[in-house]
């Protein structure tokens, strides 16, 4: 019987591929569900785990209005209605990580349904690195019955955000905005405008510091504008208050002074007797 024999190149080949399949391996990437954590029952928490570790954290309420044709009574002409629907917790999630460029994947009822959400990172003046979202695509299909009734031409549609750059962060902080953000997105029927809010947000998408753990928060300039709304009345009652206690003391010491000093009598007949 012949030996088995390997070249050099056959053996940095062999290497080369046990190299590539084990950082496959090592990459692994998975994401998980946590949305039984939220006590809000219109809030999905979602993360992706990279080796272990959790590398994309998203946890919001979206909201989704997609207008569609209906064949009017007629049976002629078409009328658009709007489907109104939340994204539910029990979605299927799946996603990507990497050091400039990450992505979450939320599914449901069977794929009818897919949000997907790409972030990047990017320097902006004087080098400062912020991360953001840089687009939003929806999949959704018509011909699932319990948000589309009665459809024209059922179907699967595509919608995108254009030239997107959204909820900019400073790197290593997590968004943070109970406001309602809302995004446009053009869809694949017929270019019809969808509308996407979200709510009660908290991402971070790069950076996260301890396992299912969000960073520091950067609170959005809504929420910064209402606090400061709230706070504000009770500065200038602060300041008004200080106002009338310093007239007050000041008043208090007029009255002092005026007591102590010596009147002079009014009638000038007296100064004769003085």
């Amino acid at each position: 019987m012949g030996r088995l024999g390997f070249s050099t190149t056959d053996s940095a080949r062999l290497l080369l591929t046990g190299v590539l399949a084990l950082s496959v391996v090592l990459a692994e990437q998975e994401g998980e569900n946590l949305s039984g954590l939220s006590d809000n029952p219109d809030k999905g928490i979602f993360a992706v785990r990279e080796n272990g570790t959790t590398c994309l954290l998203v946890e919001f309420a979206v909201k989704f209005l997609v207008p569609y044709d209906v064949l009017a009574l007629n049976g002629i002409d078409l009328i658009t209605e709007q489907a109104s629907f939340n994204l539910p917790r029990g979605a299927e999630i799946e996603g990507k990580c990497d050091s400039t460029e990450s992505e979450i994947h939320i599914s449901w009822k069977n794929n009818a349904y897919t949000l997907r959400i790409y972030f990047s990172k990017e320097f902006r003046d004087k080098g400062t690195e912020v991360w953001k979202i840089s687009r939003v695509q929806f999949v959704y299909d018509t011909s699932e019955t319990s948000h589309f009734i009665n459809a024209y031409n059922p179907g699967k549609h595509t919608a995108n955000t254009h030239r997107l750059s959204a909820l900019v962060t400073p790197a290593g902080h997590a968004y943070v905005c109970a406001a309602q953000q809302t995004l446009r997105l053009i869809s694949s029927d017929h270019q019809k405008g969808i509308t996407l809010s979200m709510y009660d947000i908290q991402i971070q998408p790069f950076d996260i510091a301890s396992d299912f753990i969000f960073s520091e928060p950067y609170k959005c300039i809504t929420d910064q504008r209402e606090r400061l709304e709230e706070i504000l009345p009770l500065i200038l009652g602060l300041i008004l208050g200080l106002v009338i206690v310093i007239m007050l003391t000041i008043y208090h010491f007029h009255l002092k002074l005026t007591a102590t000093q010596p009147q002079l009598p009014r009638d000038r007949s007296m100064y004769k007797n003085m």
